[in-house]
């Protein structure tokens, strides 16, 4: 007496009638324009001295926008806010740069 093995079709039967999900929702026509921009971001590395943050708790912060950053200490924090928004040196290589001059 043989007994033989039915491999079955693993693939789905989409023509099936009991087959539920296959048309997409409304909300679904289209793909979100927000899938990768979250609402907040938030950084626990110390942009000053690069360090990573374990505990966030009392910690000293600065809100740009919708970034969050956190400090080491008042000092580090304070030292951030100090930093020009430009480069404080002019590039030698660049003729272009408008603190350069040219005669």
């Amino acid at each position: 007496m043989t007994t033989t093995a039915k491999i079955l079709d693993p693939r789905l039967d989409f023509g099936a009638i009991n087959w539920v999900g296959t048309d997409p929702l409304p909300r679904d026509m289209e793909q979100s324009r927000r899938l990768h921009e979250p609402e907040r971001l938030i950084t626990n590395i110390d942009p000053i001295t690069g360090r990573d943050i374990g505990d966030l708790t009392g910690r000293p912060f600065f809100v740009d926008g919708n970034v969050t950053m956190y400090f080491e200490s008042e000092a580090t924090r304070q030292a951030y806010l100090d930093e020009p928004l430009d480069h404080p040196f002019h590039l030698v290589d660049n003729p272009n740069d408008e603190g350069i001059d040219e005669g």
